[in-house]
């Protein structure tokens, strides 16, 4: 009986025995599916995601912030600052810190209320610095708008909010004083026992650009934005060499996020950019600007006015003025008044037609768009970037092909009688009578079209065109600038079967070029012939000052010979003395120019708007600086006859008198000029009255005297003053001076002898520029440097610029 029972007992083990390796089994397969799970996991979080993970656990464990470099300085050629940075602080903040901070300071309130209440003791709970209260302080310091503020923080999953970029290190200062307690949100100073410092609040150090003279040579310079990047101008093109490398500091945080200042803080250092020396000189760019916005002022030009004043033998730029400008410390602020009152204008026909718009959205959108146009347009640099029809100013390129090709010389002759007819059009003098025979001095002097006209058909249709090519025209000049473009030309084979474009062309019209592009061909007609590269940029510096790029000047090629540029020069220098451009004359320098008047293709029909110009240049006989003005649009309503002798001439005339002595060029003065030079009053106080008229007369100024007595007593000018030399000197005999200002006459439109009249007579003295000497009667004082029925002091030098009113072109 006992068998069955171990059989049984028997099968029992085995089965046990069986379960117990199938569990093995299943727990060894298992264990081998998650080893291998486990393994590819490591493996795929250590070597696959490495990189990953190891950005993820800095993020988590440090705060890195970005340390800007210091943007390199730009210099003009005599190394005045026009640009620099400086230190700044950009304040942001954390609206998870600031949540945090303000629960723990809830959470510690909450405590101390408990713990007073077990003691019986009774307990005032502390104000909470809340967000609220970090906006309010923020928004005083910075000028920001609190609510903004407050909305950012409402963001709990955001570590970072900027606040404001680039702030004044004094501002900088105000928030660090905020943020350690010691004053409260309305600037008020805290009991140093009841400071408490804030968290979520962090200051980044930065760079802020500034501008030395604002808005100086603005749409040269250009701007950065708000990230330090140039955004315009010489500022974008030379961006890689100004910006350098950025820095980086990284320190600990804790778990919350919170700063761990001294267990861990590294700080990367920033490589500083290198800084630009320029061609240009302060001084001349301020004449420059001050003489175009003179021009712009007096004769309400619609659209502005360009200037380039450059180095005729190396197309180094030494000046370079765009209107409308702009302040580059504000370059959201539109500065020209015309320009803010077409803003004004398109805004409120936009705000009247409002209901038009299907959305808010698109209304924005549109006022959006008006405004970053007028931005765009303060911020060009028509020098550049905008085409004109030159006019008469390009005459002496024709001139100086015509030499070249040996088709015309200084014994030809031309007749005018006041039209052409050409393939069946009508071209017109600026003189409807005609000019009759002249020389081909006295044709460019003339200005006269119909034979400027001649000359062109002379050269041929193939052979002008290849000139064009030559002297630059037809290509951008290659200026280390941004937003150059190239001149609009008709192509060879319409220009070669039209004697009309040549025609046309031989006289400026009907075609488009850019101010820089035909100052340089300007600039190749009277050198000797060579084209260069107009440049802005000298040199380049490192950040120890050692020069590590020089420019060279080398000519592109030589477009004429050295003996027809002299012709050139020759027949331009005749345009100012005798021709249409007298108004251009400089006292004691020896002038060339070229005056210009041309239509407005789009509104020759209509409107019949001009862009008249002005190209000068010193000495006439040895070149060394060459000018081109241009005014767009000038009104017709000045009582001044549009031309560009009448406008921009004497202004030319004016800018010239200031920037060839500050470029060093002498002047040398004829018997006549001398005799009206600047130079410095005697003192002749104390002296006897004919003591002090020989001395006076021997120094060339006549005098008058008030008052009875033996002696003089005082006078007016001081002694010391500079005064013309002919200007007459008030000698006191006992009698007083007087203290009382004057008030300035207004002489415009007067001549030589009555301006002069009127302000001895006020108590003034007349300083003459520009020309008193025409053949046309036609001088008269065309402006004055004082406004008149302001007060000046007696003796003030009022300078009176005086020209010939009657120029055609």
């Amino acid at each position: 009986m006992a068998k069955p029972k171990q059989r049984k007992s028997d099968a029992a083990r085995r089965a046990n025995q069986v379960i117990r390796s199938r569990t093995v089994l299943v727990m060894a397969i298992l264990g081998v599916i998650t080893f291998v799970v486990l393994f590819w996991k490591l493996y795929d979080l250590q070597i696959n995601q490495h990189e990953a993970m190891q950005t993820r656990a800095v993020n988590q464990q440090t705060r890195s912030a970005v340390v800007t470099a210091s943007r390199g300085t730009i210099y003009d050629r005599n190394g005045n600052t026009l640009a620099v940075s400086a230190t700044a602080e950009t304040i942001n903040i954390s609206p998870k810190e600031i949540a945090e901070f303000v629960e723990s300071q809830e959470k510690a309130i909450e405590e101390a209320a408990a713990k007073a209440a077990e003691k019986g003791e009774s307990y005032t709970a502390p104000e909470i610095r809340d967000q609220a209260y970090i906006a309010r302080g923020l928004s005083r310091i910075l000028e920001k708008d609190q609510a903004d503020i407050e909305k950012a923080m409402e963001d709990l999953g955001s570590m970072y909010y900027n606040v404001r970029k680039k702030v004044e290190q004094e501002v900088a200062d105000e928030v660090r004083r905020f943020i350690n307690g010691e004053i409260d949100e309305e600037g008020n100073a805290v009991p140093e026992d009841q400071q408490k410092k804030l968290q979520g609040v962090w200051i980044q150090p930065d760079t802020k650009r500034y501008y030395t003279y604002s808005t100086l040579a603005a749409n040269v310079l250009g701007f950065v934005n708000a990230d330090n990047v140039g955004g315009v101008g010489l500022e974008a093109k030379y961006n890689d060499v100004l910006e350098g490398t950025a820095g980086m500091t990284v320190t600990a945080k804790n778990g919350v996020g919170t700063d761990l200042l001294y267990q861990y803080e590294q700080y990367y250092d920033a490589e500083n950019g290198n800084s630009l020396v320029l061609t240009m000189d302060v001084e001349v760019q301020s004449y420059l600007e001050k003489g175009l916005e003179s021009m712009i002022d007096k004769f309400d030009a619609a659209n502005g006015a360009t200037g380039i004043v450059m180095d005729v033998n190396t197309g180094a730029i030494v000046a370079m003025a765009s209107y409308p400008n702009y302040d580059l410390n504000e370059p959201g602020v539109v500065r020209d008044e015309a320009l803010q009152k077409k803003l004004d204008k398109t805004l409120a026909d936009l705000a009247g037609k409002q209901s038009e718009y299907e959305t808010e959205e698109e209304y924005n959108e549109a006022v959006s768009k008006a405004k970053s146009e007028a931005m765009n347009t303060q911020w060009r640099n028509k020098c550049i970037d905008s085409t004109y029809e030159p006019g008469s100013t390009f005459k002496p390129i024709t001139l100086a092909i015509a030499l070249e090709e040996g088709v015309v010389s200084k014994s030809s002759t031309f007749s005018c009688s006041g039209a052409v007819s050409i393939e069946g059009w009508t071209l017109r003098c600026s003189k409807k009578t005609g000019h009759g025979s002249q020389s081909l001095v006295e044709a460019v002097g003339n200005s006269c079209n119909p034979a400027f006209i001649n000359i062109g058909l002379r050269v041929g249709t193939e052979k002008y065109y290849e000139y064009l090519q030559a002297f630059g025209l037809m290509e951008k000049t290659g200026v280390d600038m941004v937003g150059e473009v190239a001149g609009i030309f008709t192509d060879p084979d319409t220009f070669n079967s039209h004697q009309i474009s040549l025609a046309s062309y031989s006289f400026g019209q009907t075609f488009n070029v850019t101010p820089l592009e035909l100052i340089r061909a300007q600039a190749a007609c009277i050198n000797g012939g060579y084209l260069y590269t107009p440049y802005v940029v000298e040199q380049e510096l490192d950040s120890d000052g050692n020069v590590i790029y020089q420019h060279e000047a080398t000519p592109v090629r030589q477009v004429i010979s050295e003996e027809t540029s002299a012709v050139v020069r020759e027949c331009l220098e005749y345009v100012v003395a005798s021709g249409t451009g007298k108004n251009g004359q400089v006292a004691g320098y020896r002038i060339g120019g070229k005056t210009g008047t041309a239509d407005k293709t789009e509104t020759r029909n209509t409107t019949k708007e001009v862009v008249v110009s002005f190209m000068c240049f010193a000495p006439a006989d040895d070149p060394q600086y060459i000018m081109l003005l241009t005014m767009d649009t000038p009104s017709r309503n000045t009582g001044v006859y549009v031309s560009g002798g009448n406008m921009v001439a004497p202004t030319a005339s004016s800018i010239m008198a200031d920037i060839l002595p500050a470029l060093g060029v002498e002047p040398d003065y004829s018997a006549d000029e001398l005799s009206s030079a600047d130079a410095a009053v005697p003192n002749v106080v104390g002296e006897t009255a004919e003591n002090a008229k020989s001395r006076l007369e021997a120094a060339g100024f006549s005098c008058r005297t008030v008052g009875s007595g033996d002696t003089v007593t005082d006078q007016t000018p001081a002694g010391g003053a500079i005064v013309p030399n002919n200007a007459t000197i008030i000698l006191y005999l006992g009698a007083e001076k007087p203290t009382a200002p004057c008030t300035v006459p207004n002489v415009v439109g007067k001549t030589a002898a009555e301006a002069n009249r009127l302000l001895t007579d006020a108590g003034l003295i007349m300083k003459v520029s520009g020309t008193t000497a025409s053949s046309s009667g036609n001088v008269k004082a065309l402006s004055q440097n004082r406004e008149a029925g302001t007060e000046a002091p007696a003796g003030t030098v009022v300078t009176v610029q005086f020209g010939d009113s009657s120029v055609l072109d």
